[in-house]
């Protein structure tokens, strides 16, 4: 008998916002790797998580939803998007199962069709659905393409997840281990924490405000005073916004709404990092910054 060739590489979910990407992939991964939010366009970096399996090794590439720009940093984003694509060996498009197949999911469908990449399709959110109507979506589904597999999920309930993972596996090339059995991912703890404080501002805001809310992480050290069986992370960061009324938004009457976004971010970063955390918070302007090369080098973009 001979041993099972081992498998290796890289893998990303597409499709339009809302289509539950980053909540597929956190739910491949085990653990919370990728922000999400109700708003659109809420993933900008590129994250990728490792799935470790006894014959494969298969690394998630979380991205951005491609999207029309409407800034400068919207063009920067939907080039990271295509780089990406470009690079991956398989390509998963997303389609929730509790939603008509539309436009725009057969404009993506056209647009990853031509790669060198293994396309598959995912239909998102079973749980939302009865049988009946999943079986139809996955019949349209399967019509606006020419998919290698058409995989039904459920990040919520797990439904299907090991079968996709499967899937994915026995498309990527024969390949070493590229990485540590022990890592999730290779995004650094300061760009994630930076992540999960731009997820905590995202909600319950306006419309207009979502995509002018960035992060940046100033200073984030182990507290030098506290006692090893004690330790406690001091983590300063700021949050920029385009106008003086967004600021006011963000913070909120008497900072209400900063101490909220602060609460929520500090549970979210203590379970990433294991200790107790000092979060300092402060909102910033720094104008039309989607819209400057300048400054989005500066924030990162």
């Amino acid at each position: 008998m001979t041993e099972p060739v081992f498998r290796g590489g890289f893998a990303c979910f597409v499709g339009r916002p809302n289509a539950g990407k980053s909540t597929l992939t956190n739910a491949l991964v085990g653990t919370k790797i990728a922000i999400t939010s109700s708003r659109p366009q809420t993933t900008r970096h590129i994250v990728r998580g490792v799935l470790h399996r006894e014959n494969s090794q298969l690394v998630l590439v979380d991205t951005p939803g491609l999207h029309k720009p409407k800034t400068l940093l919207g063009e920067r984003l939907n080039d990271l998007v295509r780089s990406t694509w470009s690079e991956v060996d398989v390509v998963g498009l997303c389609i929730p199962a509790d939603e008509p197949v539309g436009r725009g999911d057969k404009f993506i469908a056209n647009e990853i069709a031509g790669l060198k990449a293994t396309v598959i399709a995912v239909v998102t959110k079973t749980d939302l659905v009865g049988r009946g109507q999943l079986t139809e979506q996955l019949v349209a589904v399967a019509g606006i393409g020419d998919f290698a597999d058409v995989v039904p999920v459920s990040a919520v309930s797990g439904a299907q997840l090991d079968v996709l993972v499967e899937v994915m596996a026995k498309h990527l090339p024969p390949s070493p281990r590229m990485f540590p059995d022990n890592m999730i991912t290779d995004e650094p703890e300061q760009i994630m924490v930076a992540e999960l404080i731009r997820e905590a501002a995202l909600e319950g805001v306006r419309d207009e405000l979502p995509h002018s809310i960035a992060v940046v992480v100033e200073e984030m050290n182990p507290d030098p005073d506290r006692p090893p069986d004690r330790p406690l992370t001091r983590i300063y960061a700021d949050i920029y916004v385009e106008r003086q009324s967004q600021k006011a938004i963000v913070i909120g009457a008497g900072a209400s709404r900063l101490r909220d976004v602060g609460s929520r971010a500090r549970a979210e970063i203590e379970a990433l990092l294991g200790v107790q955390v000092y979060l300092d918070l402060h909102v910033r302007i720094a104008k039309e910054w989607q819209r400057d090369p300048k400054q989005l080098r500066r924030l990162g973009f």
